[in-house]
């Protein structure tokens, strides 16, 4: 299996390019995402290759890097998630956005890729959940906070203040940071009274 190449540009379609390794021109399909990071045609590149192969074809797919090849072998694993359709969550969603999206249930933002509606957008919500959080832009522990407050999952002075700072304009998981480290500064004992103050602090620097 080819699992990287590296080549110099030849040329580019609508989904996909052609390297060239030795002169031996490969056509590998790629996100938009992809597709518009790379050099322009005779300029090195190299990328990191899923390879598919079928009985009547064998496709190779090509990655900035090897956590986006990850996020595309993960979607593949979502019951009406192909290859075309997962290359189309890419092309919206850098890895790091996705799994936020993932993690706070965000089903708007993944079901703004082509060919995702939201039943689509549910699975890849719902079955990788649990894999999102170590790919996540954000702290682990702020997404759970933020997700568990957005689904009404838990109670108490952490989560009134998360819902106070969302309701007062702030984005889910900024409030959730804030009170993170609010809390840490106030103590365990500290009111949502406390906590909402302390956060706006975190929130003013």
């Amino acid at each position: 299996m080819i699992g990287k190449l590296k080549g110099v540009v030849d040329s580019f379609g609508d989904d996909w390019m052609i390297l060239d390794v030795h002169g031996v021109g490969y056509q590998v399909y790629c996100s938009a995402r992809t597709l518009q990071r790379l050099p322009k045609a005779g300029e090195a590149a190299t990328l990191a290759i899923e390879t598919m192969v079928r009985e009547d074809m064998i496709r190779l797919y090509g990655f900035s890097n090897d956590i986006e090849r990850e996020w595309f072998r993960l979607l593949m694993t979502v019951q009406g998630v192909g290859a075309k359709v997962a290359l189309g969550v890419l092309s919206v969603l850098d890895p790091g956005q996705l799994a936020t999206a993932i993690a706070m249930r965000d089903l708007t933002a993944i079901s703004r890729a082509p060919g995702v509606g939201k039943r689509v957008a549910e699975r890849i919500a719902s079955e990788l959940n649990d894999k999102a959080p170590a790919f996540a832009d954000a702290d682990p522990s702020v997404i759970r906070i933020a997700a568990d407050v957005a689904e009404a999952r838990v109670s108490g002075p952490v989560a009134e203040a998360v819902s106070a700072l969302v309701n007062l304009g702030y984005a889910q998981l900024q409030a959730a940071a804030a009170v993170q480290a609010a809390a840490k500064a106030a103590g365990a004992e500290a009111t949502t009274t406390q906590l909402i103050r302390q956060g706006l602090r975190e929130l003013a620097r």
